[in-house]
């Protein structure tokens, strides 16, 4: 399927994986937890290159909504392409997506995700302001 990216979102890292066979289930293609998974690994990965590592008596980086939409089956064996993209700077928040093709397939969407990311003091458990260098960063 072909996505369009809109012009809001703009390309922050890029990650090639495997499909594990352990990530399919009994109808013989990938289980719907392991797109999240993938989600997740490419957006910990990105923010680990960028020095956002967590902190837990500072400040760092919680997801508060994550969403996937399926478009076409993924199944072993074969390795994954995730495109993540980061956009919309609030004042505590902002949003990553991640588009995942085949390596074999370029260009064709299998699915596609995002989260929803708040900025937050581990300590206090509240919600503080986006510094300003993740804020250049995803905005």
């Amino acid at each position: 399927m072909k996505i369009e990216i809109p012009e809001s979102k703009k390309q922050v890292f890029e990650m090639r994986m495997p499909i594990r066979w352990g990530d399919m289930d009994a109808m013989g293609h990938v289980n719907n937890t392991s797109y999240f998974r993938y989600l997740e690994t490419v957006r910990i990965d990105w923010m680990y290159s960028i020095g956002c590592v967590p902190d837990p008596k500072g400040e760092g980086p919680v997801i508060v909504n994550a969403f996937c939409n399926f478009y076409k089956q993924l199944e072993y064996p074969g390795d994954i392409l995730i495109r993540m993209y980061a956009s919309d700077p609030g004042r505590t928040t902002f949003e990553t997506w991640g588009t995942m093709e085949r390596i074999d397939q370029p260009g064709v969407i299998y699915a596609a995700g995002g989260a929803t990311t708040i900025w937050v003091d581990f300590p206090s458990q509240k919600a503080v302001t986006l510094p300003d260098w993740m804020r250049s960063i995803v905005g």
